[in-house]
């Protein structure tokens, strides 16, 4: 009979497979005479080129009052630039057989490009209007506009939104980070064209930009690619947010809201990406709550009691604080059982670390998994800047297995009793929960 390859063992076979192709990334570091910095992974093999360009800063710049004026603004860039309307400049993209993607979160804007070598000049050309010369024409606006304040009317009656808002407002008290990236209604009902001005000149300046390409691009092409495609930016954006201190305390928020099934979001501070724990931090919660169906919480609430579909957590380090945080959801009568059952599987990590069946089982997922990250030339251009943005080396490709590899029982349980605070965990429900007491938070 021959042998039956588990899915396990097949998915370490692909794998290895795929391992050798860490090695060969090789990054090169561009510097433009214009003083641009950009990391490069050239390849040359299909004759397309994905840039990816981040602006630090984010809808955390919207000044008070002002909430969502950076989302609007960045969903405005691809509506109209120089000569050309929204459609116009839809259909000069489309014949260049060209992707641009603008977005924004709370800490960057993001442009993501994609174009063929062949009309790559005209494709930058095109690009490059939209960020130096968008035209913000009040049709536009208004529609947009429109688009926006129906998103934010529609997360008023989402279970998932309304737990997300009032977490970060517990979190973070008057600080930007605690409100919405999109705005409000009556922030965005009352923003004009010199707000997406003030708001564009904030966002996308030199002073904040990070750059990663791969593809078929020389590093000399690159160099001059960039300065002719950001050098007319303006120098200094508007001023970063201060940092804030995460204000949890351990208990219950309950937001009343008529459905069946509450959903939890709960959490407190986490640790800072260039923390020298972070990686022993990162391994403990693989095992706490973001395994999969070998993770603790998963085995805990849903495979052992039933509770819920799914729960996971993880840690989310920004610019200016740090959070650790997971979300739950499970029928109004199960709720509090949840509750109780993620708090104690808190604590018992936190004093009792986890076990080295655990340990080897996540090393053997993350570093397994890590070389499916790179798989085109978009996903690598989009790791690489957020390399930079973590203030991480090139060599970090090949050198982060090594890291994972390192963390032992010792660093797990030590990192666990320093990160792991049941005295701190908040809870947020927002539904209808049964034998579910609130406290003060």
């Amino acid at each position: 009979m021959k042998p039956v390859l588990t899915f396990a063992a097949s998915f370490a076979v692909s794998i290895l497979a795929a391992l050798p192709a860490l090695a060969e990334i090789e990054v090169q570091e561009v510097d433009t005479p214009g003083g641009i910095h950009a990391w490069l992974l050239e390849e040359p093999s299909i004759p397309f080129t994905s840039l990816e360009i981040r602006f630090q800063g984010g809808t955390a710049l919207d000044p008070e009052g002002k909430q969502g004026a950076t989302n609007l603004m960045v969903g405005l860039l691809e509506e109209g630039a120089g000569e050309l309307d929204s459609r116009g400049f839809a259909d000069a993209r489309d014949a260049l057989a060209a992707s641009f993607r603008y977005s924004a979160n709370v800490d960057s804007v993001s442009v993501s490009a994609k174009f063929l070598t062949e009309n790559r000049d005209e494709a930058v050309d095109l690009l490059r209007e939209s960020l130096v010369n968008p035209s913000f024409d009040q049709e536009a606006l208004d529609r947009v506009r429109g688009q926006v304040i129906s998103g934010i009317r529609s997360d008023q009656m989402d279970p998932d939104a309304i737990a997300s808002a009032t977490f970060d407002k517990l979190m973070f008290g008057d600080h930007p980070y605690a409100t919405r990236s999109d705005g409000t209604v009556d922030s965005v009902t009352s923003l004009t064209r010199d707000d997406m001005i003030d708001a564009w000149q904030g966002a996308l300046a030199r002073d904040r930009i990070y750059v990663a390409a791969a593809g078929d691009i020389s590093a000399d092409e690159l160099s001059t690619l960039l300065d002719e495609l950001l050098g007319d930016l303006p120098e200094t954006g508007a001023p970063m947010p201060e940092p804030v201190s995460v204000q949890a305390s351990a208990g219950v928020t309950v937001v009343p809201f008529d459905t069946p099934q509450s959903v939890a979001q709960f959490g407190h501070e986490g640790i800072k990406r260039d923390d020298p724990d972070f990686f022993a931090a990162y391994v403990m919660n693989t095992i706490l709550g973001e395994g999969g169906f070998e993770s603790r919480l998963m085995h805990e609430v849903r495979e052992k009691r039933g509770l819920t579909y799914g729960i996971y957590s993880y840690l989310m380090p920004m610019d200016h604080a740090e959070l650790y945080v997971g979300r739950v959801a499970s029928a109004n009568d199960r709720i509090a059982e949840a509750v109780s059952v993620i708090g104690d599987e808190w604590a018992k990590m936190a004093s009792d670390g986890v076990t080295e069946a655990e340990l080897e089982q996540a090393k053997t997922y993350l570093t397994g998994a890590y070389p499916l990250r790179f798989d085109g030339n978009g996903p690598i251009a989009r790791i690489l800047v957020g390399m930079q943005m973590d203030g991480l080396t090139p060599d970090y490709i090949t050198s982060r297995n090594e890291r994972i590899e390192a963390v032992t029982l010792d660093d797990v349980a030590r990192v666990a009793k320093r990160l792991l605070k049941p005295d701190s965990l908040r809870f947020v429900v927002v539904g209808q929960p049964e034998g579910l007491e609130e406290t003060p938070g």
